[in-house]
């Protein structure tokens, strides 16, 4: 049972950070940051080094979004279900903040969607800590039940 509550907060997390990339993403499109097209570069490159097709772009979109809620419901998972699950949220949510704006480079996706402006950066940050935060008060409000 506890990992059931786990996974939920962890999705739960998953879909606010979501929800809050894409709405931003269109009523701020010059500094909202854009972990979209990070996920579909990272995409096409795993996908061209096993030889395999290239979607079209909505078909990598999609794709990218299912991978973003899935990847990221099950790192924002490791809250736990403990009286700790918020601060772990937070701990979690600023460090995936911070991973968006320090591997991409690295990792050859380019650095300009998460670190454009120093909103974008900030932005970038808050979006993973909210979505740390959010998983952890759902954990927190799951425990609490019967």
């Amino acid at each position: 049972m506890k990992l059931l509550r786990s996974l939920t907060a962890g999705l739960a997390g998953a879909v606010a950070l979501n929800i809050l990339h894409e709405t931003v993403r269109h009523l701020r499109p010059a500094d909202a940051p854009r972990m979209d097209l990070l996920g579909e570069r990272g995409l096409r490159q795993m996908l061209a080094k096993a030889d395999a097709p290239q979607p079209d772009d909505q078909q990598a979109y999609a794709l990218t979004l299912a991978g973003d809620v899935l990847s990221n419901g099950l790192y924002y998972s490791f809250v736990g279900s403990g009286k700790h699950s918020l601060r772990r949220g937070l701990l979690l949510g600023v460090a995936a903040g911070v991973g968006g704006l320090v591997l991409p480079g690295p990792l050859g996706l380019g650095q300009a969607p998460s670190n454009r402006t120093p909103q974008t950066q900030a932005m970038t940050v808050a979006w993973y800590t909210i979505g740390g935060l959010v998983a952890g008060v759902v954990a927190q409000a799951l425990r609490k039940r019967p």
